[in-house]
């Protein structure tokens, strides 16, 4: 794990963050359940705030900046360092980091070109969805033996990737629901429907860095 150093003001760690973001949405889940207060500061991509480059130059969400001044701005690196100070539901003990490389990989490459084919050149959108719902078969194998990736219960990988997979179904719905991936879907509805995602999920208003004072002349 790479973490910048960054003057922080606060005694609480500092969450950047976009809420539809998968990236965002995995990593607020695992400071959820490891119960760390976190100073949620939800952003405007279009319009990302000087604090937050400055913090991390790549600019992207999340990025966590802690009281010590430490950046952890991967979102697995941030689940990795919640985890570490408190893991109840003993998630990382289900981590399988093929299936995590798979989906930040390769699944993201067909999920990006299916969603926003305009953002690329001669891409069919189609085509991609066909190679995700491919990828995705091999989730389906797993779970239709369990019910989570790694046994009876959400652990590490399922948290890393249900986001992904979200966004996947929901950028073409009737596709989504008409597929053969039962278990997957079923799956899918499980993790989106717990109170620890619902809770994740709950709006924040869009963050603003404070301005300085004026001062008028008299």
């Amino acid at each position: 794990m790479k973490a910048r150093f960054h003057r922080c003001l606060t005694e609480t760690p500092i969450l950047y963050s976009f809420r539809r973001c998968p990236y965002a949405m995995r990593a607020r889940m695992a400071i959820a359940v490891a119960r760390i207060e976190v100073e949620t500061r939800e952003v405007a991509l279009r319009n990302k705030p000087d604090a937050l480059v400055a913090a991390s130059p790549k600019a992207t969400v999340p990025v966590l900046v802690l009281p010590d001044g430490r950046v952890i701005d991967e979102s697995l690196d941030i689940m990795d360092w919640a985890l570490a100070q408190h893991d109840p539901l003993d998630w990382r003990a289900g981590r399988d980091d093929a299936l995590i490389d798979t989906n930040d990989g390769a699944f993201k490459h067909h999920l990006d070109r299916m969603k926003y084919p305009h953002r690329y050149d001669g891409v069919d959108a189609a085509h991609h969805y066909r190679e995700g719902v491919v990828i995705l078969t091999s989730l389906e194998a797993q779970l239709c033996e369990r019910a989570f990736l790694q046994g009876d219960h959400a652990t590490f990988t399922d948290i890393a990737l249900f986001p992904f997979v979200r966004q996947f179904a929901r950028a073409d719905l009737a596709s989504w629901e008409q597929s053969p991936l039962l278990f997957t879907r079923n799956w899918l509805e499980t993790l989106t429907q717990s109170p620890l995602f619902e809770s994740v999920m709950a709006k924040h208003k869009l963050w603003t860095e404070p301005r300085e004072p004026t001062t008028v002349d008299l």
